[in-house]
Formats: C-alpha cells, structure tokens, sequence
C-alpha cells in the first residue's frame, strides 16, 4: 500500500535542502562542519544525490555507494532525514559516450552533445533502463534505512526531444488516441487547409521551425504527448521504488516562471500531479525588484502556492526556494533582511509542510558557484542569511503542529495548461496582451487581498464545493468541460466566465454555430465578436453608476434573456451589454465582455461575495500589503498575519488569537514592522 503523504510519526516541518556532499569528499573537515551547522540551523531534511550518477557509477557497472553510506548515518545519527534523490537529471559522460542514442534532438533535427542537464531522451529504451537498474540498486541499498524519509524522482522535468525514436512514439501516441483511424486525425487537426492532408501515418513529424509549424492540432497533439512521455519516463524510474519501499513517498519537483510567476508552460502538471504521492515545487520569486511591489510579487505567490496545493487537496512541499539571492536572474539581488523569513512563512501559509532550499552549501565551481545558501563560501555561523535560517528553523520548531492541516475554500479559479497552449497558438487577437495565467492572478487578487481563500483548481476537479466558480479566458473547452459548468450552475453554483471564452474545442476547431449551446443557455446571451484594442485604444463599461477603463479586449454581445449589469459607453457598441447575469437552474452564471481594471474587480466581487456570504475564516483589520491566510485542522485554525509592506503596518484582531511564537493573546490593535510575520491559533470549539 503506497502513502499518499509523507507526514512522519512526529509533527514538524522539513527544513534543509540541496545537499552536495560528493562535491566535498576530500574535504572531510567541510563535511564534518555541516553536520555541525545542521544543527545551529535547526535544519533536519536534506536531498542528497540528485546530481550524483557520476560518483554512483563512475564507469558503467562500477558502483560506488560507500560515500552516500557514510552520509547517510551521519545525516541520521545527527537526527535528520533524507529524501534520496534519483540521479535521472544528469547522467555521467561516460554514458553520453558509449550510448549516443540518448542525446537529445532539438527542434532543428539536431543532436545535441553531452553537457548540461535534462538533455536527455525520455523515450530511449537504454536510457530508461539505466535509470530503472541505478534506482533499483538505490532502493535496494538505502530503502530500510531509517533515514530514508520520501524518494525525489530527478529533478525539474523538462524539455522534448524530436529524435525518431520519439517520432515514432508520437506517432504510435497518435494512433492509440484516434483509434488508428487517420481520416479522424486529419478531421481533428483541419489539415485540408494549406493542403497538408496526411496520408500516411509516417508522414507526421514532431512540430519544428524548419517543417511544419502551423497545424494547431497537431502542436498541440505534441504537447500532450511530451506530457504524457515525460510522465511515462517517470513511471518507468519508479519501478523499482514502488515494488522495494512501497511505504515510501514519491514526489518530483514542479516549477514556476520566475520572472512572471506563473506556473511552467512545459508540462501539464494537472495529469503529472496525479503520478506523485506529494506535490513539490521549487519557488524563486524576484523579491525587491523594481517592476512590482512586494505585495503584488506575494500576490503572485500565493496564486501559484494555491493551485500546486489544489491538485491534490493536500499541503505541498516546498523542494527549493533560496535563503539569500540566486545567480541566474538579469540582477540577483539579495533578500533583505526579514524577507527570507516572511517568504518562507507565506509558503507554510498556504500549504507548505516544509522549507527547503537550494542549495546548503554554495559549490565552489561551475555555473551555481554563487547561487544563494545556508552556508556561504566563508564557511561561517554569524553571517546574516545563516543567522536568518537558523531563526526560522526555531519559528517552525515552534509551530509543528501546523503540519498536515489544509485550508478551505469557497473560491474556485479555473487554471487549465492545455487552455494556455491552445490560446498562445492561436494566431489572432493581440499577441502579447493574451496572459492567461496573468489574468487569472488579476482575478485571485480580489480575495488574496481580502483574506478570502481561493482553490485554483483544474478541469477534472468537482466544481460543485465551491460557492463561486471563476472562469477566465477558457478559450479551449471541450464539451466535457462545458457540461460540467453547465451543471455547477444548475445545481446551485455562481459562476463566473469572461472575454475569450469558449471559442474552440478540445482539438483547438473553433465552435460552428457560434458561441456553444451550453453556454447560450447558461448565460442567455450570445457574443458576437471580439474586439482587441491597441494600447492607445479606449472604452469604458458602467457598473453601479460608476465608470471603468476596459483594456485589451471587448466582446459585442447579443442578449437573449439575461440582466444587464454594465454597458459600453463608446464605440460602435455603445450601449449595449458589457457585463449580464442569468439565472440557470438553482445556480447563477455571469458574464464579463471586457478586461477591466483593478477597481472593477473590487466593485463586482465585492457584491458577488457580500451576496453569497464569503468571508475570511478569521477577521483582521489591516490595510493594503498586508496578508492573512489561515490553515486549519480538526480542532483549530492557525493564522498567518504577513507584512508585504517596507513600512510598518497597524492590523486590529477582531478575534482573541492566541501568539504560537510567544504565547501572548493578540486581540484589538497592534503594529506589525518591516515584513514582519504573526502566527496564531484559534480552537475552533471557541468560534
């Protein structure tokens, strides 16, 4: 029987990280430090051998584990645990050398050389079973070991690769989902246009900049089946794992998007999460730069901390963040003091059970030499960032008992990758005022800044939890999809869908007939066209008899029988619906035509939730900046106060909460500093 959590015996938090002992193996002085500053840092969870095949298997079939063993007790005999990684993500030369097959081949149909990381070809039968052999002998040397606490299968899955080996399992993925039936694939992907009917099944090839590069279907059939190869090349690893230690958890860690925090474009996790025990990811966000405030960027953070946590309904873990800068950005600036902290606590806040970080120790060559650690090239304990984790590793002794409580939600946000695949592809409105995932943030925003918690959730979730269901520019939905919304309307639910939506099916063949007849019904009106403005362009929509700025996009709707709430103001479709609501079945659904500014949202959701009783789970008055989340267990609810803010902010708790970090009551009003952060408890038998 596989755990599904990896929760321990004992209640506390993971705290630690990357560790690189096999790049310090002469070095017996640097290693016996850090067993030494573990325990200054109150750090207990370390991932060890991510990186290491080469030192594993320094020539084929010569192993070398005496090193990892020594770690091991060590590590144990310190009182900490390990998650052992899978050394999947960067295989030795050796290999590369003897093994040419398992190089990758990039879009151009070029080989590429041994160098780097994640080069790798996920569909090579001999790389899989190289993986597959190092993991069994992993799983059986280290699988009793009573440090051994989750396997952390490689890292960072990404890429494709377009070598024939991959074009064939394309095509024979092709085959299986069109029932071998080429006419039905030809059908799905248009390819009459542009006479590019296939007539042999040989005759597809992987999209390319070189070939063909403008069939939808088929760019977007490919992104499904790298999806789907990459997950299969994970449940290939794990095969030995789950039959040698099937009490063990398995997690592989997702990404986001530094620069714009949304989430990785590169794979679907809504179909990857459903292979792992834990969700993991490893969070980077650019703290302190000059585009966005610290409130917006967290805001940002708790989006992608939200959804990662919702695709299984369980806490995630936090695999990687940085307790200092990272060395890969355009300015790596270094956190400021206190930040490390609070964006550490604003993880365990919506979900995390940990704090990891990469990496322990900074390398002392190569490409991450000067990426951000707990211990820095000086090798010392008074240092600021060292002082800093050694704190949080005294706050999240203090607060163990959080661990494994979830949070709940009467907010549901609808993410969908293949939504974004398709609606990125698509050849028409504005090419860079698309942002899907940006426009999903827009919307969370509202709640986040009211303390309301959100689920964002994907297509497969039930809809029918939530009292209110957002569902922004879901452009691609298939009639699945669209009888389920259908459905969480009639049964009661208030749903809320905008611009750009419902316009193409699962195979990204734009609906004939106009919009769908599910959503006519729904939302009794008919969208006509879309319009898509030029920066300059301008429009305003009344709501409430007030004014707002429509940017981007503006949909000319035919009403049918649904309630006008706004109305253009200009164009050739002044005065005529922007914003409607219906009523359908017992539920409600709501259509936004255009992209409006902040203060709409504000205006509209704060009608909406005032109308279907949202509120905070716990009341604290404070003003912009500041964040309050709240996890909760059977018997209490754990409250997370954060300052987002460079100045010092005045809150008011309306509640009596009692201080987890100095057993004080905090009730009525009191003043957080500079990124300070509160945490407090709530019996819940006292509401």
């Amino acid at each position: 029987m596989v755990r599904k959590t990896y929760v321990t015996d004992a209640k506390y938090f993971l705290h630690g990280g990357d560790y690189n002992p096999d790049q310090w193996l002469d070095r017996k002085d640097i290693l016996a430090d850090d067993l030494k500053f573990m325990k200054m840092t109150r750090t207990n969870t370390f991932s060890v051998g991510i990186f290491s095949w080469s030192m594993l298997e320094p020539e084929e079939g010569v192993y070398n584990f005496e090193w990892l063993d020594e770690i091991f007790d060590n590590i144990y005999k310190n009182g900490g645990r390990i998650i052992l990684a899978t050394p999947s993500g960067a295989r030795p030369a050796w290999m590369s050398q003897k093994y040419p097959e398992i190089l990758r081949v990039n879009e151009y149909r070029m080989k590429q050389l041994h160098g780097g990381r994640h080069n790798h070809c996920f569909t090579s039968k001999i790389y899989r079973e190289k993986t597959q052999n190092i993991n069994r002998l992993l799983a059986e040397r280290y699988g009793k070991h009573p440090a051994l606490l989750m396997w952390h299968v490689s890292n960072e899955y990404s890429g494709e690769c377009h070598c024939e080996n991959c074009q064939n399992a394309f095509r024979e993925w092709l085959k299986k989902k069109y029932n071998n039936d080429l006419k039905a694939l030809n059908d799905a992907w248009w390819t009459a246009f542009w006479s590019h009917t296939y007539t042999d099944w040989s005759q597809i090839e992987s999209p390319s900049p070189i070939g063909e590069n403008s069939i939808h279907g088929l760019k977007l059939d490919w992104k499904r089946f790298v999806t789907d190869q990459t997950i299969s090349f994970f449940e290939n690893e794990i095969v030995p794992l789950r039959e040698i230690t099937p009490h063990v958890p398995i997690t592989t860690n997702f990404m986001a998007d530094t620069y714009d925090l949304i989430p990785f474009q590169g794979l679907d996790y809504s179909k990857f999460a459903k292979h792992v025990d834990v969700v993991s990811w490893d969070a980077y966000p650019a703290w302190h730069n000059d585009w966005e405030t610290t409130a917006d960027l967290a805001m940002k953070v708790g989006f992608i901390n939200d959804l990662y946590r919702s695709l299984k309904q369980q806490p995630f873990i936090l695999m990687e963040s940085t307790p200092s800068g990272v060395n890969w950005q355009n300015v790596n600036k270094a956190k400021r003091p206190g930040m490390h902290i609070l964006s550490s606590l604003q993880m365990i806040a919506h979900g995390s059970d940990s704090v990891m970080y990469f990496q322990w120790r900074k390398s002392r060559g190569s490409a991450e030499k000067f990426h951000g650690a707990v211990v820095d090239h000086d090798n010392r304990s008074d240092n600021r960032v060292f002082k800093e984790v050694a704190k949080l590793g005294e706050i999240l002794e203090k607060i163990g008992k959080i661990t494994g409580s979830n949070r709940q939600s009467e907010v549901g946000i609808l993410y969908d990758w293949e939504n974004n695949w398709a609606l990125n592809d698509a050849q028409g409105f504005a090419m860079e005022t698309k942002r899907y995932p940006q426009t999903l943030q827009e919307h969370y925003r509202f709640f986040w800044e009211r303390d309301i918690p959100v689920d964002v959730i994907t297509k497969e979730k039930d809809f029918s939890r939530y009292k209110l269901l957002i569902v922004p520019m879901l452009y691609l939905a298939s009639g699945e999809t669209l009888g389920k919304l259908k459905e969480y309307v009639k049964n009661g639910g208030t749903l809320v869908m905008t611009y750009l939506s419902g316009l193409v099916d699962e195979n990204d063949l734009v609906y004939l007939g106009g919009w769908p007849k599910e959503l006519q019904e729904v939302f009794g009106i008919t969208p006509l066209e879309i319009d898509t403005y030029y920066p300059k362009d301008k429009n305003s929509v009344t709501y409430e008899n007030k004014t707002f700025v429509v940017k981007d996009y503006a949909t000319v709707i035919e009403n049918r029988s649904a309630a006008v709430l706004g109305e253009y103001l200009e164009d050739f479709y002044a005065h005529t619906p922007a914003i409607t609501v219906h009523p359908f079945g017992k539920g409600k659904a709501y259509f936004l035509g255009a992209r409006l500014e902040a203060a709409f949202h504000q205006a509209f959701y704060g009608n909406l939730t005032e109308e279907l009783g949202i509120k905070p789970p716990v009341t604290v008055r404070h003003g912009k900046g500041v964040s309050v989340q709240v996890r909760r267990d059977e018997a209490h609810e754990y409250v997370f106060v954060m300052n987002f803010t460079e100045e010092k902010q005045p809150v008011a708790f309306e509640t009596e909460l009692k201080d987890l970090l100095t057993g004080e009551t905090l009730y009525g009003e009191t003043v957080l500093e500079k990124y300070e952060v509160k945490i407090a408890e709530r019996s819940l038998s006292s509401r």
